[in-house]
């Protein structure tokens, strides 16, 4: 919306348009007459305001060049669209935060926006970090990792790339190309032997010293040349090695450098397109149907593409793709540095104010371009192809994800289709690193940012106790939901009605939980949550065929005799999606946690034992076990442990016996 001409003049347009009202026409003058009383206190300067309902939340977070000026617009009672009219309706008081630029004031809302998710802006929804590759600078030998969150680790980083998977397939490539180690320094210290990783010939064996430190610190210089885009240079290196080596009749390295240069085009090969005059860029791409929006990212780094991403930004209908683009870009680089240069495919507005405010938070300066002709052009171009088919994919998927909800709600004798779906699982082995599991599904599939992991703490439970596990989990799920999201009776009733208009918004609550189990379970669940007052949740409980066959289970259903769906009714494979999803991600978790318990070294719990004191006793004596059976005297010889270390270790291990 442009700011106001004319802050101090506030008397209605005759001219202006009339509202199609979808409210009542009283509620925006109510909610007019609101926003004037704040705004004849409010100052000239730039600023961010936020507007909020009834009951406190936040329904628009917006920022200004000059506050009264844009707050006046609000308050005018005319000429604004429907979207505008009905945020004014449901205004009951605002607040302001005064900045000293624009560009601060930018900055503020766009994190605002990420953080308060208000209903009438545009909405990323997805915002988890992207991966790098850092290879690090902290060991003697550089370690070669996948890396999210903040860089505090010394060493170079790479990226971002798109996804975990484009990370992964790098990382193997450059383990077979380079032989970089990718071990945790606990393990690389602790290691008497080589690894299997060098057996098949992805490491080079620095832990037994297999490989002479500087020629590895080599390698990783080279690893750290390609994945800077010199590529060409590096594997021209390559050939020249494998060259001389066969010259010289030595069969076996020349083919060793041949696979190197086989897996390091293998990357190259499966980066799609490619630039030849872009070394660095973000490339954003806008496209537009049936009132949803899809915004292809695409990520370029020392000319090479390191993947693609796709975003659904929740966005009103009457929102340009203008302003859903410039709102969405505010937000992507709201917690992370943007590129040198940042192709778009639609006018950003106030492209120039964005790139000063991104510009502001690094060392160097940001371009926002929409290019008309040439190689950049192209890559937009390539970009928004890749948006117009998402999208498509997208609207198909919900379409059949519409119609399975809505025989599912059927199914179990619901009152409507159900907009959120709870499945539950336990995972555990004998009872050892037991946890909990809930995935959630909904209208546009499933909702990864709101599965959720419990780690059952209960010390009551017999171990393997799986009732009482699941007791737990709902008890812990249900009560948090009922503490931070309580529900109305009349939101109660709503829910057992037709669905909300919204269904883009997953609600807090769920119409359905799915229990994987049987009766006992199904018992132990609804028990669970009658003891909190919860009684207005379906719960479904499934249970395995004969034989743990998919395509025989058996529902429980509370009220209902046990029943089966027919074998090929598309409604029973989608509950066996929900339910294979929610068991993936419980034993997924269960081994992730075994896996960290299992590579705790008890030298690390021991005050006073660092790397290399550690990496001397294990020399020493070669095995953990060798060192807790060790007597006193022995470790008091070990080279670099003085008396002191070896009487802490001796006692710490003699004291847990």
């Amino acid at each position: 919306m442009d700011e106001a001409e004319d802050a101090s003049e506030l008397a209605p347009d005759d001219d202006a348009p009339e509202i199609d009202f979808d409210f009542e026409e009283g509620a925006v003058k109510a909610g007019t007459e609101i926003i004037r009383r704040f705004w004849t206190t409010l100052p000239s300067g730039p600023g961010v305001y936020r507007m909020f309902d009834a009951k406190g939340d936040v329904l628009y977070v917006g920022k200004a060049k000059n506050l009264k000026a844009r707050v006046g617009s609000y308050a005018r009672g005319q000429a604004h669209s429907n979207r505008i009219a009905r945020m004014i309706s449901q205004t009951a008081a605002m607040e302001f935060v005064t900045t000293a630029t624009e560009t601060e004031a930018l900055l503020l809302e766009a994190n605002l926006i990420k953080q308060l998710k208000p209903r009438f802006n545009v909405l990323m929804r997805d915002d988890k970090s992207f991966p790098y590759i850092l290879v690090t600078a902290d060991s003697e030998a550089p370690q070669i990792v996948k890396h999210r969150g903040a860089r505090r680790r010394k060493g170079s980083y790479y990226g971002p790339f798109a996804n975990v998977w484009a990370v992964n397939r790098t990382v193997n490539a450059l383990q077979r190309a380079f032989l970089l180690r990718t071990c945790t320094d606990s393990y690389y210290e602790n290691r008497t032997r080589p690894c299997l990783l060098y057996q098949i010939k992805r490491c080079a064996g620095p832990c037994t010293g297999e490989i002479a430190l500087p020629e590895y610190q080599a390698l990783a210089d080279n690893a750290k040349a390609f994945l800077a885009g010199k590529s060409n240079a590096v594997k021209d290196r390559m050939r020249e090695e494998m060259q001389a080596a066969s010259e010289v009749m030595e069969f076996e390295r020349a083919a060793r450098f041949r696979d190197r240069i086989s897996a390091l085009s293998a990357i190259q090969g499966t980066q799609g397109v490619n630039t030849q005059g872009v070394e660095e860029a973000d490339v954003f791409a806008l496209d537009e149907q049936a009132g949803q929006f899809c915004i292809e990212v695409f990520f370029f780094r020392n000319f090479q593409n390191w993947g693609n991403r796709a975003y659904f930004p929740k966005a009103d209908r009457s929102m340009t793709a203008d302003e859903v683009l410039a709102s969405f870009m505010g937000q992507f680089y709201d917690d992370k540095p943007a590129p040198r240069l940042v192709l778009v495919s639609h006018v950003i507005e106030d492209a120039e104010l964005l790139a000063a405010a991104l510009s502001s938070r690094t060392d160097y300066r940001v371009d926002i371009h929409l290019p008309q002709r040439g190689e950049r052009k192209n890559l937009v171009e390539y970009a928004q192809r890749n948006a117009k088919e998402a999208l498509g994919r997208r609207l198909a998927d919900t379409a059949s994800q519409g119609k399975l909800l809505v025989a599912l709600g059927q199914s179990f004798g619901l009152a409507a289709a159900p907009r959120r779906i709870e499945v539950y699982d336990n995972s555990h082995i004998m009872g050892t690193n037991a946890v909990g599991g809930m995935i959630v599904a909904g209208p546009t599939g499933f909702a990864k940012t709101h599965y959720r992991t419990f780690n059952i703490k209960s010390e009551e439970l017999t171990p393997g106790d799986d009732y009482g596990m699941m007791r737990e989990v709902l008890q812990r799920r249900f009560k948090r939901l009922v503490k931070e999201n309580p529900r109305t009776p009349a939101q109660a009733e709503a829910a057992d009605g037709e669905p909300a208009a919204d269904t883009e918004t997953m609600p807090a609550w769920p119409d359905l939980v799915l229990i994987d189990g049987g009766k006992g379970q199904l018992d132990a669940a609804r028990t669970a949550l009658e003891e909190m007052g919860v009684t207005d949740v379906a719960l479904v409980g499934i249970a395995k065929g004969r034989d743990r066959d998919a395509g025989r289970e058996t529902f429980f259903v509370p009220g209902r005799p046990p029943f089966k769906l027919p074998p090929r009714d598309p409604t029973l494979y989608f509950v066996q999606r929900l339910r294979d999803e929610a068991h993936r991600f419980a034993i997924g978790t269960h081994r992730a946690k075994r896996k960290r318990e299992m590579m705790v070294n008890p030298l690390d719990e021991i005050a006073g034992i660092g790397p290399t004191r550690k990496r001397a006793l294990l020399h020493h004596f070669g095995t953990v076990k060798a060192i807790q059976r060790a007597a006193f005297e022995d470790l008091a010889k070990t080279p670099g442990v003085n008396a002191a270390t070896a009487r802490a270790v001796y006692d710490f291990f003699h004291a847990q016996t």
